[in-house]
């Protein structure tokens, strides 16, 4: 861990910030030019000085190298430090990572595949993430409709994902054993394989978790001071997923449904089919809370559906909703570091990233009071989208208006022509 100190010293300081850096691939064409020997890259320099200047206080920043050659010398325990650092200090702010698989391992000769470092994140944290389209006039919505956005929370815990499946090669029973602790298993009869094989699963989820999901959503509703839905398929699925539709219900009458009656917003269950029905036909202007593969189809849907998943906040919320970790939604840029690797310009769309930075800064601001550094955030956010809407852009964002194929040099900037036209318009705006 290094610390850097963005800043003049001018009395009272921020919290520290821890700032969990990414792989080489992000780190050199999305966020641009590491600054040795703190390697503090320069879309960080380029926001948190702002927000040091903007605000005449230094920001502090704890930084962890979470790129995969570190997390293999460290045994991933860089990832561990990280995590519990975001949970001492409330915020952290992640640069894309990358999940080895058996060709990383074989390129950065690691010691073994090292989980999702998002994983081991969630697992100590807990929480859920959630994503947040950012709007553009001028980017074309594949959902016209949608004027509002539409944030949505994927609860990545359990059900497919840690399901335990296998493949039946004849006839059979198969049963579901649950074992209670000092007591006799209990055999439930799954299904009766009489004429040949087939396919079977068994998957779970704790109440813990169901729980926190909850706490979680229900925070990020409050929060936006917008309406929550939360969709299952619980006349199917009867107990599995009507533990999940019971467990909201119960968490929502608790402890939240008078701080939404106050704000005029509601809460409400509904089944996944007519959920996803009433999301195209709706403006946005909500928080959707979904199980996990639900999440995982659905999150791309509306990413798509804004336009572009560059244009796309992700922001884990704890369920005490005060811890929280930001980062861009989109992964690592690869084709785009092996076009630096050649010596050639990049145009790589970093408001996604200067986005993370926002987002963790101004939850800073809310934990600290500082309502300056508040302003800041919302002022530079609003710099990128008048910048993009100004007609000065990226070459993704170029072709989500005229088509990747029809885009031609002069329809888009590359990566420093673009910041230096985002700091321009922040300039403007703050009166330099």
């Amino acid at each position: 861990m290094t610390r850097i100190i963005w800043g003049e010293d001018q009395g009272d300081t921020h919290l520290p910030l821890p700032q969990l850096w990414g792989h080489r691939d992000n780190v050199i064409s999305a966020w641009s030019k590491a600054r040795p020997p703190a390697r503090a890259a320069w879309v960080d320099r380029y926001v948190v000085s702002l927000a040091a200047g903007a605000t005449l206080s230094p920001v502090e920043c704890l930084y962890y190298d979470l790129g995969l050659p570190y997390r293999d010398q460290t045994d991933d325990q860089v990832t561990i430090d990280a995590a519990l650092a975001i949970k001492k200090h409330n915020v952290g702010i992640k640069c894309a990572t990358i999940t080895p698989d058996e060709e990383r391992v074989e390129e950065f000769k690691l010691k073994k595949m090292w989980l999702s470092p998002n994983g081991t994140i969630r697992n100590i944290l807990g929480g859920t993430v959630f994503r947040e389209p950012i709007l553009c006039k001028t980017i074309p919505r594949i959902v016209p409709g949608w004027t509002d956005a539409i944030v949505i929370g994927r609860h990545a815990h359990g059900d497919q994902y840690k399901a335990t499946d296998m493949v039946l090669p004849g006839p059979g029973k198969v049963e579901l054993v649950w074992t209670p602790n000092g007591g006799s298993p209990k055999a439930t009869e799954v299904f009766t394989f009489k004429d040949g094989g087939g396919v079977a699963m068994a998957m779970y989820n704790t109440d813990e978790s169901i729980r926190s999901f909850a706490h979680s959503s229900f925070q990020v509703a409050l929060q936006k001071k917008w309406p929550l839905y939360m969709s299952t398929k619980n006349t199917i699925m009867k107990r599995y997923d009507g533990r999940f539709k019971d467990i909201f219900e119960e968490v929502f009458q608790k402890d939240y449904k008078g701080d939404f009656d106050k704000l005029g917003i509601w809460y409400e269950h509904r089944l996944i089919d007519d959920m996803v029905a009433q999301m195209l036909k709706s403006a946005g202007g909500f928080v959707w809370a979904c199980k996990n593969y639900d999440g995982d189809v659905q999150s791309d849907i509306v990413a798509q559906g804004y336009g572009s998943l560059g244009l796309m906040t992700s922001v884990l919320m704890c369920p005490d909703g005060k811890t929280i970790e930001s980062e861009a939604a989109h992964g690592t840029v690869t084709r785009h570091y092996r076009e630096h690797q050649k010596g050639k310009p990049t145009s790589t769309n970093p408001i996604a990233s200067i986005f993370a930075w926002t987002r963790g800064l101004e939850h800073r601001a809310k934990l600290d009071n500082t309502p300056e550094l508040a302003k800041f955030c919302t002022t530079l956010e609003q710099a990128c989208v008048d910048t993009v809407d100004s007609g000065k852009m990226t070459k993704d964002l170029a072709g989500c208006i005229h088509g990747i194929k029809n885009v031609k040099p002069d329809m888009y900037l590359n990566t420093m022509d673009f910041l230096q036209a985002i700091q321009e318009n922040l300039d403007n705006k703050l009166g330099k």
